[in-house]
């Protein structure tokens, strides 16, 4: 009997049968942020060999009927409907491919296999990078075994798309395995693509799993602080180091590097000679990493409009504020309570500032010894694929001293190293003015509405208004007192009816 979610969230599985690998995802809820539940992989390498035969790999394709009989029941068990395998580069330009998903689709009747073209492919990695960074501007290029996917992003709109014979493994076969040889032929491939000149003015976004595997070399190599591909931003000059790195390593060197797979090692070499060329054609000033593509593209083409149109910071935050928060109705009273303390700030710190209004309750749940340093961590590593990593850390130091974190407190580090000195104190004055929020109030918008804050030239002044059930206690004074120190004023409170005060009731 299929497993049903005891949160009746629906949910749906995706396959992606690849050159190299195959993976099985299902993702929970209809939301602007797709949320992974299960997600396994198995290395195939169904396309080696291909280039010199034109047919899929005999010993791959037994091993894909094993491993996709297992994925259609754990999805049947898991409740994931709908289910669909996404069949791209190998499977598309096999010889045999046509009969290879006619064998699965008569050993797994009712289970849908799509094979993608190479433009299909393209669209569902734009459409899952676009996910995550709605504003991306340049080009998105997505290796995998068989081929390179390239997408041309304007301000958050995909144009045009090629698909090229760059995958790591039919490079490596097109060039005999010789790096030397293998520059020439992704150089010469590049040239093909005329629009890829032109995108100097944005970043190169790049989508695979040999990318991602150069990512988190890169982050072993500084000491990151923060262990997640998705959002890693590095400059030009870095990328073009790393290229060098993966080049002149040995690969012992590379074993040691931990949380790289050792079946990945043997396609770094061309992933790091692809990403080359494309920094050289492209004139690109970063290099932006992401853990999404085709199999979030493909989630989210399955969402309503309404949904795909939601900002997914914010979606992020609403969630967070639904599944762990106790009064939906306080997150937007707790921006425009807080609206005096920042003037007209930018529209991006504002978005900021309402996530972190939004996410505000999420330790109301937790063991009170323990709230600062596990909702930091929560909002920190939590899988929303809208937050880059200045956007983690601003929302995580917030919320941290919204529970009254120390602010030396080892396990802000990550954060600290994160933020410059001004985003850290912007964050650690939100996070000081959420906690007098909440002692005001009780987490309550009824009691919140009856406070408010004014800003004077030389001081902070909190309004009361009576009978409203929220007043001056030691805590509240202790707590105004450390919000006019973090912005440089005196502290001071006034009492009144609300028509004198201004405080709603």
């Amino acid at each position: 009997m299929p497993f049903l979610p005891a949160c009746d969230e629906p949910r749906c599985g995706v396959v992606d049968l690849g050159s190299n690998s195959v993976r099985l995802v299902v993702f929970e809820g209809r939301s602007r942020n797709p949320l992974a539940i299960f997600n396994e992989k198995a290395v195939l390498r169904l396309g080696r060999g291909l280039q010199a035969s034109g047919r899929l790999n005999e010993e791959g394709m037994a091993q894909a009927v094993t491993v996709l009989h297992r994925y259609h029941a754990i999805a049947r068990a898991m409740g994931a409907e709908p289910l669909e395998v996404l069949a791209t580069a190998a499977v598309r330009d096999a010889a045999n491919g046509p009969a290879f998903v006619h064998s699965l689709q008569a050993r797994l009747p009712g289970l849908p296999i799509r094979v993608l073209s190479g433009e299909a492919e393209a669209e569902l990695s734009a459409a899952g990078v676009l996910c995550g960074i709605p504003a991306a501007h340049g080009v998105l290029a997505d290796i995998g075994g068989g081929s390179l996917e390239l997408v041309r992003l304007a301000h958050g709109a995909s144009g045009e798309a090629r698909t090229l014979r760059l995958g790591v493994i039919r490079l490596a076969e097109r060039a005999g395995g010789d790096p030397a040889r293998a520059r020439a032929v992704a150089e010469e491939d590049l040239a093909d693509v005329p629009w890829l000149a032109a995108a100097g003015e944005g970043d190169l976004y790049l989508v695979g799993g040999a990318f991602r595997a150069l990512a988190r070399i890169h982050m072993a190599q500084t000491g990151y602080p923060l262990t997640m591909v998705h959002h890693y931003t590095i400059r030009r000059e870095e990328a073009r180091d790393l290229t060098g790195v993966v080049a002149g390593a040995g690969r012992r060197a590379l074993e040691r590097l931990p949380g790289l797979s050792r079946r990945r090692i043997d396609d770094l070499p061309f992933a790091g000679i692809v990403l080359r060329r494309l920094l050289r054609v492209t004139g690109v000033r970063r290099v932006v990493f992401s853990a999404n593509g085709l199999r979030e593209g493909w989630f989210l083409r399955r969402m309503p409009a309404e949904i795909r149109s939601l900002d997914p910071l914010l979606a992020a935050g609403r969630d967070y504020a639904r599944r762990h928060g106790r009064d939906p109705a306080l997150p937007p009273a707790l921006l425009a309570w807080t609206d005096p303390l920042f003037g007209a700030e930018q529209a991006p710190l504002r978005r900021l500032r309402e996530a972190a209004c939004w996410m505000s309750d999420i330790g109301s749940r937790d063991h009170p010894e323990y709230r600062a340093e596990q909702t930091f961590l929560r909002v920190l590593r939590q899988p929303g694929i809208g937050l880059d990593h200045h956007a983690r850390a601003f929302l995580a130091l917030a919320i941290a001293m919204r529970y009254e974190a120390e602010p030396d407190a080892p396990f802000l580090r990550p954060a600290r190293l994160l933020l410059d000195v001004a985003a850290g104190n912007r964050a650690e004055t939100l996070g000081v003015a959420l906690r007098l929020a909440y002692t005001l109030s009780g987490g309550t918008p009824d009691l919140l509405a009856g406070t408010a804050l004014r800003v004077e030239p030389r001081r902070l002044v909190l309004l009361l208004a009576e009978n409203s059930g929220a007043f001056a206690g030691e805590s509240v004074l202790r707590r105004l007192d450390r919000l006019a120190q973090a912005l440089g004023l005196e502290a001071a409170t006034e009492v009144a009816a609300s028509a004198a005060t201004g405080v709603a009731r």
